[in-house]
């Protein structure tokens, strides 16, 4: 059994439009975009961190560097595979996810449900083992101040035999 722990913050940058922003694999409609290389997944970057953390295989950015022409834009759920397939390899699966996301908007709430269902999926576990929670900053900090998202993540990884 390993357990590993990720993080990521990415800015947030005001949109006249409404437009989306990606968190766990899900298009979440606001006012905002994410400054990032990738799509800019807080949620998945800390999930890949926690995954390679766990084996000690380094992160996300040796990993997908956002120096590579490859990766702009690139939907950060196709750089979870890749890693998901070493963990196997080297004979672990993920057994348990929890995390939290911060952020003043949008709210979470009425995407919480299809966040879960996406990484489940993902990661090949029940949704009983996946949890993504959401919390203010109370106006406190960049995060507060609406300029910035972040997301931490825990995870349990197993042994399989597969």
């Amino acid at each position: 059994m390993r357990i590993g722990t990720g993080y990521d913050i990415h800015r947030l940058i005001p949109t006249v439009k409404m437009e989306k922003i990606p968190v766990g694999g899900v298009e979440i409609p606001c006012y905002y975009r994410v400054q990032a290389h990738s799509d800019g997944d807080v949620l998945v970057h800390a999930l890949i961190d926690a995954c390679l953390g766990a084996l000690a295989l380094g992160d996300i950015g040796q990993w997908f560097p956002d120096t590579a022409k490859e990766h702009q834009d690139r939907k950060s759920l196709e750089f979870l595979r890749p890693v998901l397939q070493e963990l196997k390899k080297l004979g672990y699966r993920v057994n348990q996810m929890d995390s939290t996301l911060f952020l003043e908007e949008p709210k979470l709430a009425p995407h919480s449900d299809a966040i879960r269902k996406t990484l489940a999926s993902a990661l090949g576990l029940e949704l009983t083992k996946v949890s993504v929670k959401a919390k203010t900053m109370e106006g406190l900090g960049p995060i507060g101040e609406r300029k910035a998202i972040s997301a931490q993540v825990v995870v349990l990884l197993e042994e399989c035999s597969e």
